[in-house]
């Protein structure tokens, strides 16, 4: 069995659903559980969040919709498909293309359908151009179009122009959709960001992600609508020591010998390593907690094993102490993503392979604290 371990607080996942959901008033919460629930394990993410408030789930491909279908009686939306694949039964599709469209005008399917409409982002969706020849093709097909969505690209800096650039392009692609005959009933733009910090982003429904998981998407010192700080991060990574060994000053130490002591002292190994998700490019960003105290990654990372500096070890670090690479007792991943030059999104996706999981129950956290657990 691995001593590498990722673990799950399944009681934060629920507190930051309820959170969100109870700043959102009339609007529906989709929650997005796409890439295995980023990483957090949608078997047991998916009937956390829908116990906790969820109006409805999100996911990038068909196969993750039919994971997820199995998990919850709420609708599932998928958006990243090509024309030809099997629509899974009983789940909702976006439409991110006129070829996508085509298809399912040739094709229909008893389902609902949300149009994915290109606001400014220039990834996918229609372009503005074709929305009312794409409106009008869809009413004439009989298509169960129960809304429109786009997606914003700088939300996470509240005040950037582009957001009301795409604001506005959303509200006249809502408005092309109703003057098509369409209620547009479900319409939805805001991502976790922008559903922490614009009210006027929330329409009828939302698509919170990262913020479900504990993780604050916004630039620091940004306001947001729920203070980002009552979001409980859900997952730590950690890993059991298997080594701690002497070295003297100036010998190195991992591939290349690129580290070298500058002192007498100790070194350890944790087990983990690049094929197990903490990546080469992570070197010298890293810092694991041992019982409290921060040890700083040192050398080259290896794919099974990274090397910390425990200096004259006056804490008595041993062989089987657990190591906190991030997450609750260690760096966040925040931390850890900022450091790396990255984001912390990629941190949490980051633990594969040999990497376990394991779950804590999904009490409220908020009993839990009170407790002094």
């Amino acid at each position: 069995m691995s001593s590498s371990v990722v673990r799950i607080d399944l009681g934060a996942i629920a507190h930051n659903t309820r959170l969100i959901k109870e700043q959102l008033g009339n609007a529906r919460l989709m929650c997005v559980v796409k890439a295995d629930a980023y990483n957090h394990g949608a078997q047991h993410v998916v009937p956390t969040m829908d116990q906790a408030g969820a109006d409805a789930f999100g996911v990038a491909t068909f196969d993750e919709a039919r994971r997820v279908r199995e998990l919850t009686d709420k609708p599932v939306l998928a958006w990243l498909w090509e024309p030809g694949e099997e629509i899974p039964e009983g789940v909702e599709i976006a439409v991110p293309g006129m070829e996508h469209l085509a298809w399912l005008i040739e094709h229909p399917v008893d389902t609902s359908v949300h149009i994915m409409v290109d606001t400014g982002m220039n990834r996918s969706g229609l372009d503005e151009e074709d929305w009312e020849r794409a409106f009008a093709q869809a009413r004439k097909a009989g298509l169960n179009i129960v809304g429109v969505m786009s997606h914003l690209a700088c939300a996470d800096e509240p005040d950037h122009p582009y957001n009301v650039k795409q604001h506005a392009a959303f509200d006249r692609a809502i408005a092309a959709a109703r003057n098509a005959g369409f209620a547009a009933t479900r319409n939805h733009l805001a991502n976790s960001p922008g559903t922490l910090t614009s009210a006027a982003s929330a329409y009828e429904q939302v698509r919170a992600g990262v913020a479900l998981y504990g993780l604050n998407p916004v630039a620091e010192k940004s306001a947001t609508l729920i203070d980002a700080a009552l979001l409980t991060p859900a997952m730590t990574w950690s890993a059991r020591l298997t080594a701690v060994k002497r070295i003297k000053q100036g010998e190195g130490a991992s591939y290349g010998l690129t580290w070298t002591a500058p002192a007498d002292g100790w070194t350890a190994v944790v087990p983990v390593g690049y094929a197990d998700g903490l990546h080469r490019s992570w070197q010298d960003a890293v810092e694991v907690t041992v019982d409290g105290v921060r040890y700083p990654q040192v050398g080259r990372v290896c794919m099974d094993q990274f090397i910390i500096w425990l200096g004259d070890n006056e804490h008595n670090v041993a062989v089987g102490d657990e190591a906190v690479i991030f997450g609750a007792g260690g760096m966040s991943a925040a931390e850890l993503a900022d450091r790396a030059g990255t984001i912390h999104y990629e941190v949490v996706c980051a633990p594969h392979g040999r990497v376990r999981r394991e779950y804590v129950d999904a009490e409220d956290v908020e009993k839990r604290k009170g407790e002094g657990q």
